[in-house]
């Protein structure tokens, strides 16, 4: 009996054991992330002018990386899958935490539609106007005499009871302050306008500073009214296909003549488009979903660029190779700005 009543508790102590090494290996979070290919959305989905409706054939298609925290199970898989990559948490988040992260990508993607729209109704000769809220406040350093007032996701709209029209009139204002010097900030938070006063500290520059890292907070007003949901999607890199997508409804024009079109790239204010991250496993995404045209940012790189960077590839070289190797058929075409990649529609029908 008392054979049997060991054996029984030696049984339950293993199952014990196996269920708490299961529940680790599956659900214990790592300090790495790991990067694969995501999906590629179709862009008829996202935008909606009323007015202009997209019923032309073929379709513009944002394409996204899937990014999710490792755990031991999905690390091991990351090692063996073709198209998985294992990155380090901060290198990912910036030493961020998830929710302040999350944030940041937020705002980056709002200001990518407030660009694509003011992209778009530029090129179509429509009239916008882009109103500054302030500066947009992405994160605290940690010697900043602000820190534990100000947050990331705050705008700043004054300091001194000043408000400047772009973050530079900001930073030139505070730059010629004396460190140690108070300063009154007015930003708002949740929608609700608060005030701080604290002292400047040196930056590495040497001049004073708030230990801020910010960019502009704008919102593009129109007369043709643009509404853009992009639902659990985050980051700035869906710019360009917006820009295009916004593009072609307003305009009427066709531009896709029926194709599969993805790709990837932020837009900046003079149409320019900037490199991203992750474009191998968005060329991967597009292949999937059979695009057959993929738009991929081409920045010239500096000759301190190569010099530094052994084998550097851009944005373009990197999406060419991918496709030369796993999707031949999809024709990878570098842009430069907005008006490169509708130049090549118009001029490439089919």
């Amino acid at each position: 009996m008392k054979n049997n009543d060991q054996k029984i508790l030696r049984r339950i102590l293993i199952a014990v054991l196996v269920v708490l090494f299961l529940g680790w290996f599956m659900f214990w979070p790592l300090n790495k992330y790991i990067e694969s290919p995501g999906d590629a959305d179709n862009l008829k989905s996202y935008v909606k002018i009323p007015g202009h409706p997209d019923k032309r054939k073929g379709c513009f298609m944002i394409t996204s990386v899937y990014l999710q925290q490792a755990r031991p199970a999905s690390y091991v898989w990351a090692l063996v899958a073709p198209h998985a990559t294992i990155e380090n948490a901060d290198e990912v988040t910036g030493g961020q935490n998830s929710k302040t992260y999350e944030k940041v990508q937020d705002f980056y993607m709002k200001s990518a539609i407030n660009e694509a729209i003011a992209t778009a109704f530029k090129a179509a000769h429509q009239p916008y106007t882009k109103k500054y809220l302030g500066i947009y406040v992405l994160q605290v350093q940690a010697n900043s005499k602000f820190k534990g007032a100000i947050e990331t996701g705050d705008t700043i709209t004054k300091v001194n009871g000043r408000h400047f029209d772009t973050a530079h009139g900001y930073q030139k204002y505070i730059g010629k302050q004396k460190v140690g010097t108070p300063l009154t900030v007015t930003y708002l938070h949740d929608g609700k306008s608060k005030q701080v006063t604290r002292k400047l500290v040196k930056l590495t520059t040497q001049r004073a500073g708030i230990g801020i890292l910010l960019t502009d907070n704008t919102k593009v007003h129109t007369k043709i009214p643009v509404k853009v949901d992009p639902g659990q999607l985050g980051g700035p890199s869906g710019g360009l296909m917006f820009s295009l997508q916004i593009y072609q409804q307003i305009t009427g024009k066709d531009l896709r003549h029926g194709q599969k079109i993805a790709g990837t790239g932020t837009i900046n204010p003079d149409g320019s488009v900037g490199e991203i991250g992750g474009i191998d496993k968005k060329v991967i995404t597009a292949k999937k979903a059979g695009a057959q045209v993929f738009f991929a940012p081409y920045i010239k790189p500096t000759k301190l660029v190569l010099k530094y960077e052994e084998g550097h590839k851009t944005n373009y070289q990197m999406a060419r190779d991918t496709a030369k190797k796993y999707a031949p058929k999809m024709k990878v075409v570098p842009v430069k700005n907005f008006d490169d990649a509708v130049h090549y529609l118009q001029t490439h029908n089919k």
